[in-house]
């Protein structure tokens, strides 16, 4: 399976789906969404464990937010930071949302009796 991917000089590259990550796939919507649910989902349980359930999405949110800084910056200007915060929070809700459709596509939760 191949996935084209747009340079900032608007020239065209092939990358190969069976590749390892690299920075250029981290720059994109996809990359970050799927990194951050992968770092997400294999940490969740440390983080529940001392902290709570409630705060596995902040967590999410902070790793986003690391990555989008690091790897697709919308500028260092008051703009561009606010811009990379917005996308940070788009890349939270499509990796947590993500993989709350997959574990739980009928939206079946079963919780306890008294919450």
């Amino acid at each position: 399976m191949k996935n084209f991917s747009e340079h900032s000089e608007g020239s065209w590259e092939v990358c190969e789906m069976n590749d390892f990550f690299t920075p250029e796939f981290l720059a994109t919507f996809a990359g970050l969404t799927t990194a951050v649910a992968l770092i997400v989902q294999f940490t969740k349980s440390i983080v529940k464990r001392q902290f709570g359930d409630a705060s596995v999405r902040i967590y999410a949110f902070v790793i986003a937010l690391i990555l989008t800084f690091i790897f697709a910056p919308a500028g260092w200007g008051v703009q561009g930071i606010v811009l990379t915060i917005i996308n940070a929070i788009l890349v939270t809700l499509a990796a947590v949302g993500g993989y709350e459709i997959i574990a739980d596509p009928k939206a079946t939760k079963q919780f306890p009796e008294g919450q």
